[in-house]
């Protein structure tokens, strides 16, 4: 009991003080009306250090479902997700950042209106994106964060009393805090949950004896067969797509590099995410994982849980659990904050109200998305490997939607209802070979299915512009420049 008392006391504390914090930082930051106010509360007015758009990015994606999931396959393998992680952020630095920024967006698919020069097209991509938080992320990170709680501390608690709570907190903070907060929060909780995994993979190592025979060698290869998670050919294929669509086109990523105040702050950033990345995130995403099959067995997505709670001395438990309960949150409200944005930008503004309350709507959007999220994730619950299941259904909406960006930053004149086209026969086609109840599944991996898709989708949109709409697609041009204070160049 007292052990428990203990690991309570200082779980509040730890939190208390990064809520402190967090307030400290953003005090004084008063929203304002009109556009002003959908800035401030989308983008934090523009006024993100590279500092914080680091932490942002490093914790919206580091959460559970990547400490959980990736773990949870209990193999080396995993790591390339991470390491492929890195170019994915250097294409968003190099390349769509500075396109971001020369069309002064506020949503990624704000691009898509106008290089398409059509409202409708970002709306349809908005609400898919909204679509794919709603359905896919928000429901998987909730779910991978109350079954850590629950086997970390082998507590009876069923599952959804846990997730209700982290839930409704993490929507009274994405209500209340709009991006700044969310971001300034992340950064501490980053420094946080990345200090506390480190550890955990030390004292993992150390109940071993930094000892790994015994592990059986497809555990521990890097050269995946035809039979994993990750077959090797897919580095070559599809892996790098999938990773230029999350890093580059994702709203709930890229809106952390669109509040920086200029594009090479933002590039700064983006930089320090991706050495974060290759220094520390590959050992803390699947060496507890092995060591814990070395111990356990195959236990899948307990693994992570269940290591910790053995390994974990009881008096830092509870700084432990403030860490993933702030991973959980922030990657959580961070999604939230990113599908209320899609909701107000790209759909209620162009079709219902040019200038509504951002503050009072957001708590309409958000109140709805909660209620979703609990009503998900019991079907998460009879995943076999959550990472796994992500990546999949991932897939029904990636290369579709990265296929209309790739049309759209590449070429001009392509009517918009070609590219909205091409995203659905994507979706349909995708499905349809990817899941084993659809009569047309495939035995091709899924990864491999990625560029198969993201060609067909971009080829379909460049015959349709011509055939239907008698439209000739022509070359775009280059990146913009950027001047000596990192802003965009404008062309005279």
């Amino acid at each position: 009991m007292s052990d428990n008392i203990l690991q309570l006391v200082v779980f509040v504390f730890v939190t208390a003080l990064i809520g402190g914090l967090t307030y400290w930082k953003c005090r004084g930051q008063n929203r304002n009306n009109g556009q002003s106010q959908t800035k401030e509360y989308f983008l934090a007015g523009g006024g993100l250090t590279w500092m914080f758009v680091a932490g942002s990015i490093t914790l919206t994606n580091l959460s559970t479902d990547q400490l959980v999931g990736m773990n949870g396959n209990q193999m080396a393998l995993l790591v390339w997700w991470e390491l492929a992680a890195i170019i994915g952020l250097i294409i968003l630095a190099k390349v769509f950042i500075p396109v971001y920024y020369k069309y002064n967006c506020t949503t990624t698919t704000e691009l898509l209106e106008k290089r398409y020069n059509n409202k409708h097209i970002r709306a349809v991509i908005g609400g898919l994106f909204f679509l794919g938080n709603a359905l896919i992320y928000m429901p998987a990170v909730i779910y991978s964060g109350a079954l850590f709680m629950q086997t970390m501390f082998k507590v009876d608690i069923p599952l959804m009393y846990i997730a209700t709570a982290f839930a409704i907190v993490g929507a009274i903070y994405a209500f209340f805090g709009g991006l700044r907060a969310v971001a300034v929060s992340d950064t501490y909780n980053g420094l946080l949950v990345l200090g506390m995994a480190v550890l955990v993979v030390f004292l993992a190592l150390n109940a071993i004896d930094y000892d790994f025979t015994g592990i059986p060698e497809e555990r521990l290869t890097l050269i995946g067969d035809a039979d994993s998670p990750i077959p090797w050919p897919t580095l070559l294929t599809g892996m790098i797509f999938i990773q230029m669509y999350y890093w580059g086109t994702n709203q709930t990523i890229t809106q952390r590099a669109m509040a920086a105040p200029n594009v090479k702050e933002a590039q700064k950033g983006i930089f320090a995410a991706a050495g974060i990345r290759f220094l520390i995130v590959p050992a803390i995403v699947v060496l507890p994982g092995i060591i814990s099959f070395k111990l356990y067995g195959d236990i899948g997505d307990a693994a992570y849980g269940r290591i910790v709670g053995d390994v974990m001395p009881a008096w830092l438990t509870g700084v432990f659990a403030a860490a993933m309960a702030a991973a959980v949150l922030s990657t959580y409200n961070s999604l939230l904050n990113s599908a209320t944005a899609l909701y107000v930008c790209d759909i209620h503004e162009a079709y219902f109200n040019k200038e509504p309350s951002v503050v009072k709507l957001s708590g309409y959007v958000t109140l709805l998305l909660t209620s979703l999220t609990l009503v998900l994730v019991p079907i998460y619950q009879q995943a076999d490997s959550i990472i796994n299941l992500l990546q999949q259904l991932n897939g029904l909406l990636s290369m579709p939607i990265f296929s209309i960006f790739v049309v759209g930053l590449l070429f001009k004149n392509v009517d918009a209802r070609a590219g909205i086209a091409a995203v659905i026969l994507g979706v349909v086609m995708y499905g349809m070979l990817t899941f084993a109840n659809s009569p047309l599944h495939t035995d091709i991996h899924y990864i491999h299915l990625m560029p198969i898709t993201l060609i067909v989708c971009v080829a379909f949109a460049l015959i349709v512009n011509k055939v239907v709409f008698g439209l000739n697609a022509q070359w775009a041009g280059k990146t913009p420049a950027l001047d000596d204070a990192g802003q965009v160049q404008v062309q005279k």
